[in-house]
């Protein structure tokens, strides 16, 4: 058998149809070398009878393969295999009449329960939607976030699975409640969501943590004096769904990006390294001794340079500040 053809080989894969990877093997093998003896299969793919045999059963079972005295033989894959896919499409229809017949019990025994939310009331099954949220997303997720609030909180971090989701295409758009970006380590985490290309925005007054998947479903956290008694709504496709989505539309629309570099690299006087970290903590909501602290100066400063800025952008507060900033482009 020539490299090359080992080489093409790798182009297939069969685990669609969920055979073994012996087996996918040995039917690749038997299209190459034509009609083959088990025992010189067996050989060529340098495994025991025993896998090569247990191979060639589940192809049989499959109409890939059938004997022909001492030897095997592969059959064209298209009729056996159109047979399999119409047998998958009847077990899908059956598990998706279950599923319907399982909601309807649900329902008879939850009355005045609306079919389109589920309470997530554990913890593992929160971080179980999270992500499916995360894996499932093929266009974007939207979300509305104040972090962990109440007793028993834990430290804000990037959303498990959020990196990939931002490797893999998916657009990721956020609005941060600006007391979330107060601690140092949750400011690294954003940070590094929007190197990754996240679209983040910040808003002082949140009310909820909210995550939409797609137009799919979306995972709504109402805050909870006790982190660890809260509950979370799952909301499937529905009139309330299109309701959330049009709440984080809302936010979204009024909300104040967070800097992303090179946002100002057209500007003919663009602001300053100092400048841009200065507007990243006010959006922040960070108090004048937090931003002193974070750049290193002192308070005065800190005041006398937000004074210039809101002279320069004709801003009378901090918050219109920082929307005048960030229609400059300067966020």
């Amino acid at each position: 058998m020539s490299a090359h053809k080992c080489d093409n080989r790798q182009m297939y894969s069969l685990d669609g149809i969920g055979i073994s990877a012996m087996a996918e093997s040995a039917y690749l093998a038997l299209v190459e070398r034509g009609p083959t003896a088990a025992p010189e299969l067996a050989s060529a793919l340098r495994v025991t009878s025993y896998a090569v045999s247990t191979a060639i059963g589940e192809l049989t079972g499959l109409g890939l393969v059938e004997p022909d005295g001492p030897q095997l033989v592969a059959r064209p894959p298209r009729a056996a295999l159109d047979a399999v896919a119409e047998s998958r499409s009847r077990e899908l229809a059956a598990l998706r009449s279950g599923i319907e017949e399982l909601s309807r019990f649900w329902r008879d025994h939850h009355v005045g329960g609306a079919d389109y939310l589920e309470i997530a009331r554990t913890d593992a099954a929160r971080r179980a939607v999270v992500k499916r949220i995360y894996d499932e997303a093929t266009e974007q997720i939207r979300a509305l976030t104040i972090g962990y609030t109440g007793r028993s909180a834990q430290p804000n971090a990037m959303a498990p699975g959020c990196r990939e989701a931002l490797t893999r295409g998916v657009t990721c758009s956020v609005v941060y409640g600006s007391h979330v970006l107060h601690d140092r380590a949750a400011r690294a985490a954003v940070q590094a969501s929007v190197d990754l290309g996240e679209r983040a925005r910040v808003f002082p007054d949140l009310p909820l943590n909210m995550a939409v998947c797609d137009d799919r479903f979306a995972l709504v956290c109402p805050p909870a004096s006790d982190w660890a008694r809260r509950h979370h709504i799952v909301v499937q496709r529905s009139d309330l769904l299109d309701a959330l989505i049009g709440i984080f539309e809302s936010f979204w629309q009024i909300a104040v990006p967070l800097p992303v570099a090179e946002t100002a690299a057209d500007l003919a006087t663009p602001p300053t390294t100092e400048t841009r970290q200065l507007l990243t903590c006010l959006s922040g909501g960070l108090t004048d001794e937090s931003i002193a602290r974070e750049l290193g100066v002192s308070e005065r400063t800190v005041a006398r340079r937000i004074t210039r800025l809101q002279e320069v952008l004709g801003a009378r507060t901090r918050f219109q500040l920082g929307v005048q900033a960030s229609r400059r482009g300067w966020l």
